[in-house]
């Protein structure tokens, strides 16, 4: 009998998100034999150059070059690709914010922006889903429509009255958001560096970080993927643009990651099959549960 792969989609923002927001997993499972299909809603076209060792007078087309280096964290994470195709908002500073540009993602309609990504869900069949929580890991606009599109999308697929054009109806089992960027983890690593009397990164952060328990809470699900953190570093940095190789996100030593922190965190928010919480898997309740396209032993 032929057997369907398990299946995970990935929606995110930007072109780099799925590199720096669960890689390893990624990688972990692809390891594994997962079919994993990245959808990225935008193409990072107003994003600035934050890597200071490439000069952005040397960049003519920086949507072209954004893709070039999605293409190349693609082939690192060994997954399936697709672009969402609105435009990024970029991040309005200022104080008043200025008003997002028009005809940007996040000024488009959410019903509108989730009918390309039913067509994906619909069309890849994923067993879990993944997306950010309300606040979209941090407040970029594109995040926070990221988060909206996303859960219209999920819920939308598995309706035949919705978006009847897009597809036969696909229920995705289980959905969980990141939570890569969590304070118990900045804090680990922090006390794990100080510990071996070296420079901690986080130390500025934390001292205006305001402890959130009930936030740290929701994390349902931490992943063992340490085995692939060199792999995640490597699609990160091909995203070179975006990357300083010598800042902020790499200045742990590898070591020192592994032993604290060995894992990638998420909040199980919507399940069809039976799971029981804490998870250290994403297809926890699937893999001996009925559902079409798993294998069942």
């Amino acid at each position: 009998m032929s057997v369907e792969p398990l299946r995970l989609m990935h929606v995110h923002a930007h072109p780099d998100d799925e590199s720096s927001k669960g890689a390893a997993t990624t990688a972990k499972y692809v390891a594994e034999g997962v079919d994993v299909h990245v959808v990225t809603c935008t193409g990072g076209e107003r994003g600035d150059v934050l890597n200071p060792k490439i000069d952005p007078a040397t960049i003519e087309d920086i949507q072209a070059v954004r893709r070039a280096e999605m293409d190349a964290a693609r082939e690192i994470l060994g997954v399936k690709q697709d672009w969402l195709g609105f435009v990024d908002s970029g991040w309005p500073d200022g104080d008043p914010k200025p008003p997002l540009p028009d005809g940007c993602f996040a000024l488009v309609p959410v019903e509108e922006a989730a009918e390309p990504l039913v067509r994906f869900i619909r069309s890849f069949r994923p067993h879990v889903m993944t997306t950010y929580d309300e606040r979209g890991g941090y407040p970029h606009p594109d995040h926070i429509q990221c988060h909206l599109v996303s859960m219209e999308a999920f819920r939308a697929a598995a309706d035949p009255e919705r978006y009847p054009d897009a597809g036969e109806p696909w229920q995705v089992a289980k959905l969980y958001f990141h939570h890569t960027f969590n304070r118990p983890r900045a804090l680990a690593i922090h006390d794990a560096m100080e510990a071996a009397g070296l420079p901690s990164p986080y130390a500025d952060r934390l001292k205006d970080w305001t402890p959130d328990p009930a936030w740290d809470a929701r994390i349902t699900t931490r992943v063992p993927c340490a085995e692939w953190f060199e792999t995640r570093d490597r699609a990160l940095l091909a995203h070179a643009t975006q990357i300083d190789p010598d800042g902020f996100w790499f200045a742990v030593p590898m070591e020192v990651q592994k032993a604290t922190w060995p894992h990638e965190d998420y909040e199980l928010v919507e399940t069809h099959v039976p799971t029981e919480l804490p998870e250290a898997d994403l297809f926890a309740g699937l893999r001996d549960a009925p559902w079409p396209g798993v294998s069942q032993a």
